[in-house]
């Protein structure tokens, strides 16, 4: 199994891409890693039998157009990853850089699964509960959705949630202002119907404010709902430890207290990284493509090779792939029986 990496995106690169990489092969001796990005930053750090280089020093930056960026910068470190499991030299790939051009480049040169009309991009969100995350798509890849376009997220959710994340029929519930089946928009109602009868655990609608109880491990939504979603939660914890910081530090007293209580919320912060449960999924495409945060440190990119080797090794976009093909065949026997 080789899987290639953009050495280059994201905020901590190209270091925390090398000690994430060289972390995830002590465990994984088998594993090939191909590096990309300019290689006279890579090749002093790098240096193990299981890693290659590919070396190039243009780079997409998260201010590029994506579309734009992708067709004009042919050398980037995204687009020759991504390149590399185009030509099938790799399994998959990671990326920590602009999202919107990881998506564009994974279409453009991996393209869709069949039977997928629009791919989604699906983040793994930590609840209350220890080492427990729910999986959120779509997270912002397509701000309009239609209810087909959320079953298959569904779908695909579903077996991603069962393979990887190790969980046995998933719960899988649809993100909505209230519980009652007959809530929400026109969306929300007939996604409703569909999921009804979908070969699927589907457990009925859910609100945003219960999402962090452990309550389903797959939330289905269209990408404007789920962005916001994403983004509020994400705001919520940074403001949430910043206010506990100024307690803790506005006087000699409370400063003694932090020292006492530092070593729980550590621990509080840890549970809520996102770290510890790898990248976003890009669901839909015919290769493993995932999306590693902005920011994320050694550990974020170890726990995401680790993620990918997961994806390859259980086969999940074939299992998609298998999955969506019957359920588009089903409708078209029921649509032939019903002429």
């Amino acid at each position: 199994m080789r899987l290639a990496i953009d050495a280059m995106g994201g905020d901590n690169a190209p270091k925390a891409v090398i000690e994430g990489t060289l972390n995830a092969l002590k465990s994984m001796p088998d594993l090939k890693i191909t590096l990309v990005g300019d290689e006279t930053m890579l090749k002093e750090h790098a240096n193990h039998p299981n890693i290659s280089i590919i070396h190039t020093t243009e780079r997409i930056m998260p201010t590029d157009q994506p579309v734009r960026a992708v067709r004009q910068k042919k050398q980037a470190s995204m687009v020759l990853a991504i390149n590399e499991v185009k030509e099938g030299r790799c399994d998959a790939v990671i990326s920590a850089g602009n999202t919107g051009a990881l998506m564009t480049a994974g279409l453009f040169s991996v393209g869709r699964i069949k039977g997928i009309d629009r791919p989604a991009l699906a983040p793994t969100v930590p609840t209350v509960k220890p080492n427990k995350g729910f999986l959120l798509l779509d997270a912002g890849s397509n701000m309009d959705a239609k209810p087909d376009h959320l079953l298959d997220y569904a779908i695909m959710g579903s077996i991603y949630s069962e393979k990887v994340a190790g969980r046995p029929n998933p719960r899988i519930g649809l993100l909505n202002v209230g519980e009652e089946p007959g809530k929400g928009n026109d969306l929300s109602k007939k996604t409703y119907a569909l999921l009804e009868k979908a070969p699927i655990n589907f457990i009925g609608n859910v609100e945003a404010r219960d999402i962090l109880q452990d309550v389903a491990d797959v939330i289905v939504c269209d990408g404007f709902s789920g962005n916001i979603v994403l983004k509020t939660i994400e705001g919520s914890a940074m403001s949430f430890f910043s206010i506990i910081k100024e307690t803790l530090t506005s006087s000699f007293f409370s400063k003694a207290v932090a020292g006492l209580l530092y070593p729980k919320l550590r621990g509080i912060r840890a549970r809520m990284d996102y770290s510890s449960h790898g990248g976003a999924c890009l669901f839909g495409l015919s290769a493993p493509v995932i999306k590693a945060h902005g920011s994320s440190n050694a550990q974020g990119f170890e726990t995401t090779i680790k993620q990918a080797a997961l994806l390859v090794k259980n086969q999940v976009v074939q299992l998609i792939e298998e999955a969506v093909t019957q359920l588009k065949e089903s409708e078209e026997l029921t649509k032939g029986s019903n002429l």
